[in-house]
């Protein structure tokens, strides 16, 4: 696929294949989100891209009305059965992230943990006005990206290339030929003219103890949807 194209992709994670309880334990930002945003009177979350629901039930039990989607069969089924476990009431939606299956303005908080960056440029722009429709206005969305800083795109397969921000990786089972979509600080500012910044971006480093000179980098951020 070369910049050309108007066909954005996005592929789901193989979470059949997955062995590592780290994808069950919601991220350290959990707990400043669910208390940030019940001071705020938000009440549905949409936990977009919920992998094994880890997301979804946490802010579940925190009052929150939530409302589950990811494109893997699996991850579906996963957070239902999970939800089901701990008696919480939620929604959850099979789809493609390219074209969300919610009215306009239906939430007041998005979560989007290690997902929307599973595409290419124009996925990417698509999933953004998508997310943008989405969310009520003043509304808030946590999402991370993943950063231009990364060992991956430093040391990029050039056989690998999507377009100028894509590569495709093939780190594990679970996540084989899933295209990544890499930023850095003036992406963002160009690709979120349309939201407000909750606070300023954070870049966070990720180092393999096993190999220091292999890292992941990743964009934190939180924004809110203008009037």
């Amino acid at each position: 696929m070369d910049e050309k194209s108007n066909v954005p992709i996005t592929k789901a994670w193989d979470w059949s294949k997955n062995t590592d309880n780290y994808w069950r334990t919601p991220c350290i930002e959990s707990a400043f989100l669910a208390e940030r945003w019940n001071a705020e009177n938000f009440n549905s979350l949409l936990d977009l891209g919920c992998g094994l629901g880890r997301h979804t039930v946490y802010m579940g039990k925190h009052g929150f009305k939530v409302t589950a989607f990811d494109l893997s069969d699996e991850a579906v089924e996963s957070t239902r059965n999970w939800a089901d476990k701990e008696n919480l009431n939620i929604e959850t939606y099979k789809g493609n992230m390219l074209s969300l299956p919610f009215h306009d303005n239906s939430f007041d908080c998005i979560i989007a943990y290690n997902v929307i960056y599973h595409t290419d440029t124009i996925g990417f722009e698509t999933i953004l006005d998508e997310i943008q429709r989405i969310l009520r206005p003043n509304g808030e969305v946590f999402l991370t990206l993943i950063s231009k800083s990364t060992w991956s795109f430093v040391h990029l397969d050039k056989a690998k290339v999507l377009d100028k921000n894509t590569i495709l990786r093939n780190e594990n089972e679970t996540g084989e030929d899933i295209p990544h979509f890499y930023v850095d600080i003036n992406d963002i500012k160009n690709l979120f003219t349309n939201f407000e910044f909750v606070r300023p971006p954070v870049e966070e480093h990720d180092y393999d103890m096993e190999d220091p000179n292999k890292y992941s980098v990743h964009w934190k951020v939180i924004v809110k949807k203008k009037n």
